[in-house]
């Protein structure tokens, strides 16, 4: 049996201490309390934590100061931090740092635990998927002579390693489904399509891969929005659609300066522009929209009308087909329809049923 994951509580108001102490202990979960910043360090040095939850507001040291010295400390243990501000910059600089993720008090004890989960779940991910990287490093370093003459093995670990990559990402947007979608799985069949349809407009590597991953992670910036509105089971104010709206744009800023993702960002950026310059953020027309985004926005409506939704059940595909044509040089390029189009309907199908199979492997549940 494994021994209970050892959690710290951070927060200067003993009442919310000593009800989230509580409630992890209640839920198998090895707890201890600190009242500030300085009395957790103190504690992190002496015994070390799995995860640490801390409150940003606090005297002497506040939760972001916190967590960096954490992070100096021990760069494994995960941090979720707790404000009673949804603040979208210092969630986005939290989460730069290192945190997990982000409560807004008052919070409610249920949202907590399956938060600590997730981030547990997601620390255990992390362990194996380094342990790996560290195994295949010590492979190739002991072979090194070998594969300086085998020139087709090299190129086979290059592509075990750009697997890799792929199915952590993956594996994020898989995750980030979670959090918002009605539907599992929804990120990668999008992916999928704007694969499809970029192949037959001629569209080569490297940019396939860039219009790939871009529409992987178009909703990244998700992560930046407060659960009270991303989770709103009605319609939004016009204010929680300005914190909505935002979500392209704070996309872009967190995988800003990450290398390999470069090629991604104008697709994360502009996801939700219209061909008409009716879209956000910034209301850009016709080509001045990047292609791997004005695709997107095609495959987006057939994903969204061909899938299973709480009101209402999957549309047909030629019910999709219908309202892309509808939509043709207002919403959509006419010459991404044209393409969409001339994609046989099985294909489609087929794509469908790959990423559902996909999914439902990788442990995604339902649809």
């Amino acid at each position: 049996m494994l021994a209970p994951k050892p959690i710290l509580v951070v927060d200067d108001d003993r009442t919310v201490r000593d009800v989230l102490v509580e409630c992890l202990r209640d839920g198998g979960y090895r707890c201890e309390a600190a009242c500030d910043g300085l009395e957790a360090l103190e504690k992190i040095r002496g015994n070390g934590f799995d995860l640490v939850v801390s409150d940003i507001d606090m005297p002497g040291m506040d939760g972001v100061a916190l967590l960096r010295e954490i992070k100096n400390l021990r760069p494994d243990t995960e941090i979720i931090l707790l404000t009673g501000l949804v603040d979208v910059e210092t969630a986005i600089r939290s989460m730069r740092l290192g945190a997990s993720d982000y409560l807004t008090k008052p919070f409610n004890l249920n949202e907590v635990f399956i938060t600590v989960e997730k981030t547990l779940d997601k620390q255990r991910l992390m362990r194996e998927n380094r342990e790996y990287h560290e195994a295949l490093e010590a492979r190739v370093e002991e072979r090194t002579a070998e594969l300086r003459r085998k020139n087709r093995e090299i190129e086979d670990l290059f592509q075990q390693l750009k697997s890799t990559y792929q199915t952590t990402l993956e594996a994020l947007a898989i995750a980030l489904d979670t959090r918002d979608s009605e539907t599992l799985g929804h990120s990668v069949r999008v992916a999928a399509y704007t694969v499809a349809v970029a192949r037959r407009m001629g569209v080569v590597e490297p940019e396939l891969t860039d219009i790939h991953r871009g529409a992987l992670l178009h909703d990244v910036g998700k992560i930046g929005v407060p659960d009270a509105i991303l989770r709103k089971p009605g319609r939004l104010t016009p204010d929680e659609w300005i914190e909505m709206r935002k979500h392209p744009e704070i996309g872009d800023r967190i995988l800003q300066g990450i290398k390999f993702l470069d090629g991604a960002r104008p697709i994360v950026r502009s996801h939700q522009e219209r061909y008409d310059g009716k879209g956000y953020p910034a209301g850009l027309r016709a080509k001045e929209i990047p292609l791997g985004a004005r695709i997107f926005a095609v495959v987006d409506t057939l994903d969204a009308m061909t899938s299973n939704r709480p009101y209402r059940k999957a549309l047909p595909l030629e019910a999709a087909f219908d309202e892309i044509r509808k939509f043709r040089g207002v919403q959509f390029d006419p010459d991404v329809v044209d393409a969409f189009l001339s994609i046989p309907r099985q294909e489609w199908i087929d794509i469908h049923a790959r990423v559902l199979e996909d999914v439902k492997t990788r442990g995604g549940g339902r649809f």
